[in-house]
């Protein structure tokens, strides 16, 4: 090839034959290793790898997929960056996908119904992904999901604990679990006036939270008082604080909150701030997700913590396994959650015990 004078040719970048000639083994060597095949030996792979290293040797993906009809990408359908378990799920997954070799393609939802849902999948099924994750836990969602028939696998990362029947393999954290311990925290303490603040309906996080929160009440035979929320934001934590402030003002309201998030537990915290309730000596606070900065607040917010990205890791794992396995039952796709005691707690006023300030995970 000519160059025209006065014009120096761009380098060009290193191919696998440059890679089999500095490690000196074939052109197929260099494939297998790429490609993580076992039948390689230990020493040819690591001289394999030094090669590349050196030579700054990137694989050709387009001609990879065109060569062995895998695109190398797997697709995740998620509801956007709005909502913190979702997005810090996405970022999880994508991880875990990254340090596996695969690309990620994402497909956001711009409404949550089962029409946007089908045109979501059917875009990312188009691009000839690999798998499918959804990070979506809308019942309306999941639902439309569970119907679809294809040849990819998919993966659902939502709490839906009944999977009779379903063709998806779900990986999830254990609301359920964690919204216990929540509950149950607060009772040991001392509290019998549990109240909840619930996530908005339609989220099966929502649900699967109430659900725990009332079964705890239940079983010690208190009753359930619960504050229904629209959304999970703090501006509607703050609306719902001013109403439990004032109750509390009246000597009606609940010693103890269990909000659905930490989210709508900031907001209520302001809110109870402007009123003059004094948290935790008036009232105990608990949220959940552990978002960044929670430990931060003035006080500290007792929370349930969410292991996301052992969350993106079993997704993943769930996604890349064997298709006789997918269908079935994996205990190890729940993934406990843990509770985190700041000084948002302690014994209601009169118990005789000081409040729990001690920043510790159980």
């Amino acid at each position: 090839m000519s160059v025209a004078p006065g014009r120096v040719a761009a380098p060009r970048p290193p191919s696998m034959a440059d890679v089999a000639a500095l490690a000196g083994v074939s052109h197929q060597t260099v494939s297998r290793v790429l490609n993580d095949h076992p039948s390689v030996r230990p020493s040819t792979r690591e001289r394999v790898l030094a090669a590349i290293a050196e030579l700054g040797y990137r694989p050709n993906v387009a001609a990879r997929a065109l060569a062995t009809a895998r695109s190398g990408t797997i697709g995740i359908l998620t509801m956007g960056s709005a909502h913190h378990g979702p997005s810090s799920t996405v970022v999880a997954v994508e991880a875990a996908a990254r340090a596996r070799g695969y690309f990620v393609s994402i497909s956001s939802l711009g409404s949550y119904d089962a029409a946007s849902a089908r045109s979501a999948v059917e875009h990312l099924l188009d691009q000839r992904v690999e798998g499918l994750v959804v990070v979506a836990p809308i019942a309306e969602v999941a639902d439309v999901v569970d119907d679809l028939v294809t040849a990819e696998p998919v993966v659902v990362v939502a709490a839906i604990e009944d999977v009779e029947g379903s063709t998806t393999r779900h990986v999830y954290v254990d609301q359920r679990l964690g919204a216990r311990l929540a509950t149950e925290h607060l009772l040991g303490l001392g509290h019998t006036r549990v109240a909840h603040v619930s996530g908005p309906a339609g989220w099966v996080d929502a649900q699967v939270r109430r659900a725990g929160w009332r079964e705890v009440l239940a079983g010690r035979g208190l009753a359930a008082h619960e504050y229904e929320a629209e959304d999970w934001t703090a501006a509607r934590g703050y609306e719902v604080g001013l109403r439990v402030a004032a109750e509390v003002a009246a000597g009606e309201g609940p010693t103890a909150v269990f909000a659905g998030n930490d989210m709508l537990a900031q907001g209520m915290l302001r809110a109870l701030w402007e009123r003059g309730v004094v948290v935790p000596r008036d009232l105990s606070v608990v949220g959940f997700d552990d978002l960044e900065g929670s430990g931060y607040l003035v006080p500290a917010l007792t929370t349930v913590r969410q292991p996301f990205q052992a969350l993106g890791q079993a997704a993943l794992q769930a996604l890349l396994a064997e298709p006789e396995d997918r269908p079935a039952p994996d205990p190890a796709a729940v993934i406990a959650p843990e509770l985190v005691v700041r000084a948002s707690t302690a014994a209601p006023r009169g118990a005789g015990t000081g409040p729990a300030v001690a920043d510790r995970s159980v």
